[in-house]
């Protein structure tokens, strides 16, 4: 997320940004091969993703998608913005960083989880398709009358013909823009209902609206509520307080270790995007807590020295030594310090204590052996970073250090394969076809690598024939 042309340490494992489909160097950032077409910054961090996930898992369940497969993608983007496209629900990391308690990013969640759940992407589609075909009878029409006046030499028969065509286009617009208010009300009260199953307070829906509301006033931007797709955030406000302030469990706060996890999040996010003294800023108020001590050695790692970095993060681990995270930018800090053999053993200890089983710390460890370059570690880098692919098929960096472990023993084949599943996974599904053509020439006939290749190559990408 920061300005890629600047100095960014080849392991920074939170912030990469994806231009027209591909993955700046580094990191093991990757993006749904949909959100990579459409050059959306995506990024990927083990922790910011389980904490994110812990808190849409109960949701989920209330709002009956906890087995539909709903993923969330974490967005590289400083608005404060949700949104879902097909059972992908996409967070901008700005409303992570803005929310100040975890009440208030799950009203977002139960939101977004609103509109999956009420099948709202299907129906707009259907009105967009009205709202299309409005327009182009109304075109016709326009049409139809302006030739009528030119063939009758009658001007106010053509002025009429535009006016029928700009009138009723207009009408289908704001049609859709009122349907699209509604649904946006429908999501409102879902999450509600949501939060109300989960015993969670709706408070942290109203602060978002109110910093909605408050940031409108400042802007001195006077706003058509006809002319908007969302309802305005008084209006939210209005139509929520009173159900809101209903619930027993308004007043609830929070638990503190989630408070805590949360302010940690918001401090790395902070330190990446916002440089060096970020932390500092954005926590002010608790300045000897855990999320500062945690953001001072992420920008220790990042602007200072390796060695201070690292006795920063011990100090860490000593308090807190089953925190699978420090142990990560442990690792982390002594990739760029050019010790792999150490980075190795402290990204195992990540993995071994990371309750979610990221793929992505998994994808660390294995990158960690393979830079040690010994034969034997880079054979179990293969079955490490294998292990992370499982866990996670869209990781396109893994693919790419995977190739470089095949490479490394000898094995053309499946390192042309490994090549071949990065591209495809990033959506460049032509570059993957010629990488798995070559991998097929050197891999046993119908052996399963052989088979994967094979699917690559047939693969029709949607809307393809």
């Amino acid at each position: 997320m920061r300005n890629p042309s600047l100095n960014i340490p080849a392991r920074s494992r939170l912030i990469r940004a994806l231009v027209a489909g591909s993955v700046l160097i580094g990191g093991v950032f990757t993006a749904p091969a949909q959100a990579q077409q459409n050059s959306i910054p995506v990024v990927r961090d083990a922790e910011i993703e389980a904490l994110v996930r812990d808190y849409a898992r109960p949701i989920f369940k209330a709002a009956g998608l906890a087995n539909s497969g709903v993923n969330i993608v974490l967005v590289n983007d400083p608005s404060f913005n949700a949104f879902v496209a097909g059972r992908r629900m996409f967070i901008n990391t700005g409303a992570l960083l803005a929310s100040e308690t975890p009440n208030e990013i799950i009203g977002v969640i139960a939101h977004e989880a609103g509109h999956i759940a009420g099948g709202h992407q299907e129906r707009l589609r259907e009105q967009l398709a009205r709202a299309q075909t409005m327009a182009i009878v109304a075109g016709l029409l326009g049409v139809g009358a302006t030739i009528a006046g030119a063939a009758t030499k009658s001007g106010s028969i053509a002025q009429a013909g535009s006016g029928i065509a700009l009138g009723a286009t207009e009408m289908a617009r704001r049609g859709l823009l009122g349907y699209q208010r509604t649904e946006e009300a429908t999501a409102d009260r879902s999450a509600l209902d949501y939060l109300e199953a989960t015993g969670q307070s709706a408070k942290g829906m109203l602060t978002t609206f109110g910093r909605f509301a408050s940031a409108l006033s400042l802007s001195g931007t006077r706003v058509d509520p006809y002319q908007v797709s969302h309802p305005m955030p008084r209006d939210r406000i209005a139509n929520l307080q009173t159900l809101a302030q209903k619930s027993p469990y308004f007043d609830k706060k929070d638990p503190e270790a989630l408070q805590e996890r949360h302010d940690m999040m918001r401090a790395k996010i902070a330190v990446y995007t916002q440089g060096q003294a970020a932390a500092s800023r954005l926590l002010r108020k608790d300045p000897r807590g855990l999320a500062m001590m945690y953001g001072d050695a992420i920008a220790t790692y990042l602007y200072g020295s390796p060695k201070s970095a690292l006795q920063k993060v011990d100090a860490l681990i000593k308090a807190h030594p089953k925190n699978p995270y420090f142990h990560e930018l442990r690792g982390d800090i002594l990739i760029k310090a050019n010790k792999p053999a150490e980075a190795a053993q402290a990204y195992a200890s990540a993995v071994k204590l990371d309750p979610a089983k990221s793929g992505i710390l998994q994808v660390s460890y294995g990158q960690a052996l393979l830079a040690t370059g010994k034969p034997d570690a880079v054979e179990k880098a293969v079955a490490e970073i294998r292990k992370g692919i499982d866990r996670d098929r869209e990781n396109i960096s893994a693919y790419r250090y995977l190739a470089q472990a095949y490479g490394q023993l000898g094995e053309i084949g499946e390192a042309e394969l490994a090549t071949a599943e990065g591209y495809f996974y990033s959506g460049v599904y032509q570059d993957a076809k010629v990488f798995a053509a070559r991998a097929q020439q050197k891999l046993k006939r119908g052996s399963p690598a052989w088979v994967r290749a094979q699917d690559i190559i047939n693969y029709k990408a949607p809307g393809k024939k």
